[in-house]
This record gives C-alpha cells, sequence and structure tokens, in this order.
C-alpha cells in the first residue's frame, strides 16, 4: 500500500525529508510557500530568488560531517552533482595548527571529517532540482499552507491534510503523513497549539544577532592560503566572526555581536563599518582586502535567535498523530554551531526509520520523539551550555572593575591552556574533538574518557611557557580599540560595577 505523505516547506529541511523518504513505496509531495528559483543559473538564484519563508537565504552555511555522510551513503549522485557545480568540501586538514600539519599522515577516517560549504542558495537550488526529478516526488511552489486538515474524532486527534492557497485559489490535499518543515515561520504548530493540542516548548535566548556578508573575489586572485595568515574565525567575547568559502570564486563573512553590545549592532549593518571591522581582524583582512575582493550585495542581519525545542509527545503521550515536525519547526538552533541542517537531515533519517519499523500512528510518533531526544538533545543542551557561557562573559566585559570567581579563572585556564593547546599539539586528541563537532559523537564523550582527560591535563600541566609556540595568533585588537578604529563609543554600553 503506498503511503501518500505531504511535507509542508521545500527548504533544507523539507528537501532533506524528501531524501529520506523517497524510494520506499511512498509517494511525496512538497508544498512550498516561496516561488521556484529564477531562470539564470547559480548567481541568479543568489540575487533574484525570492524567499520569504527563508529569513537566513543569504546567511553564511555549512554542511557537517555527518550530513555529507549521509549524503555520500544514501545518494552519492546528488553529492557528486553538488561538487561539480562548484559546491566546496574543506577536508580535516583545514583545521589543524600549523605544528600539526607540518608532520601530519592522512588516516583513512580522516576522510570523514569534512565539510560541504556554499552560498545557501546554490545549496538549495542544486538539492531542489535533483529531488523534484525523482520519480516519487512533486514540489507544488507559490503554496502557501493555510491550515491543517484535522480529524477531532479521534484521540488525541488526527490530521488527514492541508488546506493551501495557490493563485488565489484554495485547494486541500489528503494524505496520510504530514511533514512540517516550514521552518521557523510556518504556522501549522500554532494551529494546533491554539486547537487545544497539549505541545510543550523549552526557549532559552541565543544571545547574539548575526551579520552576513557575501564577496567575490576578482577574476585573477585565489583565496587566502590556509596556515599563511590567521585563522579567518574567531572569537573576542565581544564579536564572533567566521569566513565561510563558498562556490565559484565566492565567500561570506558572518560577524555575531553580543545582544548587549548595542553601539556595534547599531553600527556594524552599515556596510562601510562591516568592512572596516573585518580590516581589523587579522584572520580577515586578506579576504577583504580590496585587491582580492570586492562585496556582493548588502550586510544582511538576523535577529531574534533563540534556542527552541518542542515536545509533541510530551511524558510520551502523543499530542496529535500523523503529524510530525523536523527542522526549525521541532528545534531552533543557534546558528553559530552551524547545526541546523544537520539536525533537519537527521531527523529526517529518523522519520524514515520510525515509519518503515511502526504502522501505529501512536507508536511512530513517541519511536520519532524518542529518536530525536537521543540523537540530538546532547547536542542541543550542549549548545544551551555554551550560550549561557557566551552571555555572561559579553555581560562581564561591559562591567568595569569585573573580577571572575577563582573556578571561573580555573574552568577559563584549562579550555585555554589546556583542552586548546592539546588540541594544537595532539592529533589523535583532535581527531576526537573533529567527531564530536560534526556529530559523529556525542559533544562531550571525548573529553570524559579518561586516558582523554589526563592527556589535556598533560599538556595543560606544562604551563603557558612551555606551551607558548602553540598558542594562536592574536585574533582581534581589544575592545576599546577596535571601537576606536570605527570611531564608535565604546563606553555607551558600559553598565555600572555589581
Amino acid at each position: 500500500m503506498t503511503e501518500r505523505v505531504i511535507i509542508i516547506g521545500a527548504g533544507i529541511a523539507g528537501l532533506c525529508t524528501a531524501l529520506s523518504l523517497t524510494g520506499a513505496g511512498r509517494q511525496l509531495t512538497l508544498l512550498e510557500r516561496d516561488p521556484p528559483p529564477p531562470e539564470g543559473g547559480l548567481d541568479a538564484a543568489f540575487h533574484d530568488w525570492r524567499r520569504g519563508g527563508v529569513t537566513h537565504l543569504r546567511h553564511s552555511h555549512a554542511f557537517l560531517a555527518r550530513l555529507r555522510g549521509i549524503l555520500k551513503a544514501r545518494h552519492p549522485r546528488l553529492l557528486a552533482r553538488l561538487l561539480d557545480a562548484g559546491v566546496r568540501e574543506l577536508p580535516f586538514d583545514g583545521v589543524l595548527s600549523p605544528q600539526l600539519k607540518a608532520t601530519y599522515t592522512p588516516a583513512p577516517e580522516d576522510s570523514d571529517l569534512t565539510i560541504i560549504t556554499s552560498r545557501r542558495t546554490t545549496l538549495e537550488w542544486l538539492i531542489r532540482d535533483y529531488v523534484q526529478a525523482l520519480p516519487d516526488v512533486e514540489i507544488i511552489a507559490g503554496a502557501m499552507m493555510r491550515s491543517l486538515i484535522i480529524d477531532e474524532k479521534t484521540t488525541p486527534w488526527s490530521v488527514r491534510g492541508v488546506r493551501y492557497e495557490r493563485d488565489g485559489a484554495h485547494e486541500d490535499i489528503r494524505g496520510d503523513i504530514v511533514v512540517d518543515a516550514s521552518g521557523r515561520l510556518g504556522g501549522a504548530r500554532d494551529q494546533l497549539i491554539a486547537a487545544g493540542a497539549p505541545i510543550a516548548c523549552e526557549s532559552e535566548p541565543a544571545g547574539i544577532l548575526y551579520y552576513t556578508r557575501h564577496y567575490r573575489l576578482h577574476a585573477n586572485q585565489e583565496e587566502p592560503r590556509r596556515g599563511e595568515h590567521p585563522p579567518g574565525n574567531g572569537d573576542l567575547g565581544f564579536l564572533k566572526f567566521g569566513v565561510f568559502p563558498g562556490d565559484n570564486g565566492c565567500f561570506s563573512i558572518t560577524l555575531a555581536v553580543p545582544e548587549v553590545e548595542l553601539e556595534m549592532r547599531k553600527a556594524i549593518v552599515r556596510p562601510e563599518i562591516f568592512q572596516a571591522v573585518t580590516q581589523q581582524l587579522p584572520g580577515l583582512i586578506p579576504w577583504t582586502d580590496p585587491e582580492r575582493a570586492e562585496p556582493v550585495g548588502k550586510v544582511y542581519a538576523m535577529g531574534d535567535l533563540k534556542s527552541i525545542w518542542w515536545e509533541f509527545a510530551p511524558n510520551g503521550a502523543p499530542a496529535v498523530l500523523n503529524y510530525f515536525a523536523l527542522g526549525d519547526a521541532h528545534v531552533r538552533t543557534n546558528p553559530l554551531y552551524g547545526r541546523g541542517c544537520s539536525f533537519a537531515a537527521i531527523a529526517g533519517e529518523a522519520l524514515r526509520d520510525c515509519l518503515d519499523a511502526h504502522t501505529d500512528p501512536a507508536q511512530r510518533l513517541i519511536a520519532y520523539e524518542r529518536a530525536l531526544r537521543a540523537a540530538l538533545r546532547p547536542f542541543y543542551d550542549n549548545m544551551l551550555q555554551q550560550d549561557r557561557s557566551a552571555i555572561r562573559r559579553a555581560e562581564h566585559a561591559l562591567t568595569p572593575g569585573h573580577k571572575s570567581s577563582l573556578r571561573g579563572r580555573i574552568l577559563k585556564s584549562f579550555v585555554e591552556d589546556g583542552v586548546a593547546i592539546a588540541l594544537r599539539r595532539d592529533l589523535a586528541l583532535m581527531r576526537h574533538a573533529m567527531r564530536a563537532f560534526h556529530m559523529l559523537d556525542p559533544p562531550d564523550a571525548w573529553l570524559k574518557q579518561p586516558a582523554n582527560l589526563l592527556r589535556v591535563a598533560g599538556h595543560w600541566a606544562r604551563g603557558r611557557r612551555a606551551n607558548a609556540a602553540f598558542y594562536p595568533p592574536k585574533p582581534g585588537p581589544e575592545r576599546a580599540d577596535l571601537f576606536a578604529g570605527l570611531g564608535l563609543d565604546a563606553a555607551a554600553d558600559l553598565r555600572p560595577a555589581a
């Protein structure tokens, strides 16, 4: 018997769901509120594609190794097509310190620690083109979801389809399964909550805002060679930054500013200020040098960043049947960690496994929610801990005379003088850490192993003088110096000492 699956949204989450569910006797229909990509290829998609449902379309994106592994195992032709179109793979050796790289010998498993990076529009355009050519998939563009079709006679309620609007007319489409991949702006979940479905929610602020600008290399220029310049990413406490190599001579710079840095937030959206910031950060100077590259378009800002986890089977009781949320409709994360697309792909794989293993709607939902909690919750909780620490650090930077506690100073030293140094000196530890970063292992598992913890402690015990050669270059100026270079008031956001 063929199951009809309706997927709300044809962004990365919806497309990953289709990739996971295809080929198993299911008929898939994706309802996408926005128009299809414009004619003209990848550059036209970047400049002209109207995607009101994806507010972060033109921010930096990367696929972690976990997602790349899913594509490699299940859709190798798609992965090959991405690479043929200019999408980049950044291998493991690109994150090694100069000392480790000088003696590095690749191991077979290192190829599994590879990032895919590109303009988001390029990734989505290529994946969409691949998905809509699959024999069991249909994408209906310009289809705005208006409401779920709910059978209230069942306990709990069952979702039976979707009512959508297209070209001014309303249509109903009915199916056996409805997958909500509509992102943070989708209204399906809110409709269920308003109707009384017992869906629970946890939410915390991420504490930062995002600012991204795209650049294109001049025709006669190449990217800065890694290892010959300071790292293109770093954390100053009051500012985080990163370079994301893109496709076909393009790259993007993302600057993340704490919410409490109001003066910087107001200024950095101005293109001249954004460019001036990049030219005060040693790791970005060679990238945004006007002799090497030119900016493309405006500075894109993204705020209201929250970490949200929705529970659709609180206490093990299904809130609604035949409805499965996925991607930002289920779990929203701080984009700083680059896990959003990987979370969605992992959820798509989990949904396929649960649908294959069970036929009872309640069992399917319970199994799906358990699978997501097992696969994603450790990374979500780890992110919350890091975000809380970053928020405190940003607040302390604006508090004159603030002094950390003894415990805080010890933990800071362990991270900066122990863990960070160990990862620049010890190749085996770096491999373990990168497996966690890429979601191939639990986030803290490598450091909790007694043997690894002892090795880190050994590097820490050597002291700063003995480890001096392994500290990375200073990522940027002090806050007061950077503000002065930008002509901003460094004292504007200072708060009274506690």
